[in-house]
């Protein structure tokens, strides 16, 4: 190298050391992010803090632009990204590229009982949304199933705590392995749809730490959610956006979230509340959540101008706004400022798989005598399809969940692919539910209208189930108001649109029905000892077709288990038997108060506490092979505080079909000073065997799994004494007992 090239490269090395000197701390992605975020933090003027805090467009906030920070951009989810609308209207944007994958709805995913599901859920949801330019993926929702009218309860989990807790730390993890933020979602009591925007929720402190905040606290703790949404209801009358005992005292002061809550849209009400009650960012519809107001309100918003005039004024410091920033800031680090995250992928092969692999493993065979499952395809038969759900999208509707999938294959497309020559089918529609097949500017492809009167399609689906070897109904709910969608609870347990009197009509001509029930949500089956087979084929997404035909056929063995107890009646279930559901009106109408008279015993905790027999027990599932769970032993039978136990039971595939177990373990505790459920679960695993394998499963738990939340010392507590531990594959099949002590 000569002289001069020496000296250029020299002075090129020095000029790039003096501006990498002279950057700002939080331009340096090598400087610890904290470090980052209190470089910005100074450097940021009242005008451009107030700015972050809000949204600039129904779902972005503005960044920091003279100082390079870029605009954030949220999305709904917790399925799929949604597909882009226009800068203040609900409308779509009218794009080409906005379509997606449509994942299963998070109750098919709760009824896999596979956490590495929900990890591959989560990252390949993350890649579609870092792939369309998304920051903040609003999802996913983790509120407990406390009435199965619940219009929201396909978004969520199932009734239980630990299976939703367990479920929702890889999904978040997964997602934001993308560089993108998990919201998670309602955060808290969000249990019922119906007056959402009024219900007061009035629990004791038990059942809100044992039931109601376990998953939140789960996301937070363990997952390390970067964003967290506040619920449109009220507890202890106070809107949860800005809620001082839920975000401040508990999420922020237990918990120690150092992420960000962000408002459901709409869901702030007062300026004051919103500064001193925890809201982060607040974003929105109109001027605030209850009423219309102006368009391009975001000036409007509680968190912007009005709480800028209040500093103005001398009301506030910046000590509050600085803590807001700084969230922010970790986020913005954490997402549009994060260099090293990828570009992601859209509509990819995998994504289609990992859509494909939930729904397989989330399908619940509930029942299946004389063996009429799976399909037997190497023979000529006639199989009759009947119902509006197997020729209609459910990826359309909904609300906020409601999506552009670039595919969807509906069950009769699936079945017609997956059969083959020997088998015809025939179809017959049978009822007409919903014949509106566009949402939010969505159109789905199927066509709907019918002239036919309902007396019409019942003769005709009849008539041709006379001559079929097989019937395979497509019924349940759908994702319209009033069913399972966002904004409404349902109206009745039944089946909408005379479904149930169609299956009757039907099974007096032919006994081998299988009835495969579309829906978020357990319904009445009155008719349930005149089909042979049930199956619970939840909202499937993008591949629900292929998802279907794989269980019905035997490609893919069922091994989803329930996440929630399928009642016979709804007034066994506790919030109905108690009269609490939906609440009583106060102040004029204005304010309506739910109180959770039942306390910790929700689900099946309710069912063992009255004795009730449900239709379908939580945990249960059946599949096409046998299982035999050997006899349970742990490895010590004294446990010292602190310490944890391991249990050990082999699972034996005694069947001629490969397929999966979930063994699951549930604590009793023996004696206590207070009232606790007979049991709860506290551990599961599932397992993969061939025909004639056994494995040893080993399922350890902690104290912490025999503890109760103490309200009069506002702590857990796990007491000394005899425990049990109950081990089977459901909540009602639980043979296998080992008992210890807590010393």
């Amino acid at each position: 190298m000569n002289k001069t090239i020496m000296t250029v490269a020299l002075a090129a090395l020095t000029a790039t050391a003096a501006l990498a000197q002279s950057l700002p701390v939080y331009l340096d992605a090598t400087k610890p992010i904290e470090q980052r975020v209190e470089d910005a933090l100074k450097r940021m003027t009242l005008d451009e803090k107030i700015a972050v805090i809000h949204a600039q467009s129904k779902f972005s906030s503005p960044g920091v632009p003279r100082m390079g920070i870029p605009e954030f951009w949220t999305d709904d989810g917790p399925h799929g990204v949604r597909p882009d609308v226009l800068w203040d209207e609900w409308e779509q944007a009218g794009q080409t590229n906005d379509s997606c994958v449509a994942f299963p709805a998070l109750t098919c995913l709760a009824a896999t009982w596979n956490p590495q599901l929900a990890r591959a859920y989560g990252r390949a949801l993350g890649e579609e949304a870092r792939y369309r330019g998304k920051d903040m993926i609003l999802g996913p929702g983790v509120n407990i199933l406390r009435t199965p009218l619940g219009g929201r309860n396909f978004e969520y989990m199932g009734e239980d705590p630990y299976l939703t807790s367990r479920m929702v730390v890889p999904y978040v993890q997964g997602l934001q392995s993308n560089g993108v933020a998990a919201c998670v979602k309602h955060f808290a009591m969000n249990n019922d749809e119906e007056y959402r925007h009024q219900v007061n929720v009035t629990v004791d402190d038990r059942a809100l730490y044992e039931i109601y905040l376990p998953a939140f606290k789960a996301a937070v703790t363990e997952g390390h959610a970067w964003g967290l949404m506040g619920a449109y209801n009220l507890y202890k009358n106070q809107h949860n956006c800005h809620n001082r005992y839920l975000l401040c005292d508990i999420l922020k002061g237990e918990w120690g979230f150092d992420g960000v809550v962000v408002s459901d849209w709409g869901g702030a009400h007062d300026t004051r509340q919103a500064v001193e009650n925890g809201l982060d960012m607040e974003f929105g519809t109109w001027t605030d959540g209850l009423s219309f107001g102006t368009s391009n309100a975001y000036d409007n918003y509680c968190l912007a101008q009005p709480y800028r005039e209040l500093i103005k004024r001398g009301e506030y410091t910046t000590k509050e706004l600085d803590d807001k920033v700084r969230r922010v800031l970790r986020l913005f680090f954490r997402t549009t400022m994060n260099s090293s995250r990828g570009y992601g992928s859209m509509n990819s092969e995998a994504h289609y798989s990992t859509a494909r692999s939930i729904a397989d493993e989330g399908i619940v065979l509930l029942k299946n005598d004389g063996g009429l499952l799976p399909l037997d395809t190497t023979k000529a038969q006639r199989v009759l399809v009947v119902g509006e759900n197997a020729i209609k999208m459910m990826t359309v509707g909904g609300g906020s969940s409601s999506l552009k999938a670039q595919r969807e294959t509906l069950p009769i497309e699936g079945m017609r692919n997956c059969l083959g020559e020997k088998i015809r089918i025939d179809y017959a529609r049978g009822y007409v539910g919903d014949t509106i097949g566009e949402y939010n500017g969505v159109v789905a492809k199927q066509r709907l209208y019918e002239p036919r009167t309902a007396n019409e399609l019942i003769a005709e689906a009849v008539e041709k189930a006379k001559d079929a070897d097989c019937v395979v109904f497509f019924g349940g709910l759908n994702k319209s108001d009033y069913q399972d969608a966002e904004g409404h609870d349902r109206k009745e347990y039944g089946l909408p649109y005379g479904q149930d009197r169609l299956v009757e009509v039907l099974a007096a001509v032919n006994r081998n029905i299988v009835f495969v029930n579309i829906s978020g949500n357990p319904v009445a089956m009155p008719w349930r000892n005149k089909v042979k087979s049930i199956v619970q084929g939840w909202f499937l997404g993008s591949t629900a077709g292929e998802a279907v035909a794989d269980i019905l056929t035997g490609r893919a063995n069922p091994s989803g288990k329930l996440p929630y107890t399928w009642w016979q009646k709804l007034g066994d279930v506790a919030a109905h038997k108690l009269g609490t559901y939906p609440g009583t009106w106060r102040d004029g109408g204005k304010i309506i108060d739910e109180e959770y008279k039942e306390g910790i015993f929700v689900g099946y905790r309710w069912a063992d506490k009255e004795g009730i027999k449900p239709v379908f027990a939580f945990g249960h599932g059946l599949s096409y092979t046998t299982f035999r769970i050997g006899k349970a032993t742990a490895d010590k039978t004294r446990l010292a505080q602190g310490d944890s136990i391991t249990f050990t039971v082999s699972v034996e595939n005694t069947g001629t079909r490969e397929g999966s177990e979930v063994v699951q373990l549930y604590v009793r505790d023996c004696k206590s000073t207070l009232v606790r459920p007979y049991k709860e679960l506290k551990a599961f695993s599932k397992v993969s065997l061939k025909p004639g394998e056994k494995k040893e499963v080993r399922l350890t738990i902690g104290t912490d799994a025999l503890s109760f939340f103490d309200d009069k010392a506002h702590r857990w507590t796990a007491e000394p004494g005899d425990f049990e531990a109950l081990i089977g594959n459901s909540s009602d099949n639980l043979k296998q007992k080992v008992r210890f002590v807590l010393m």
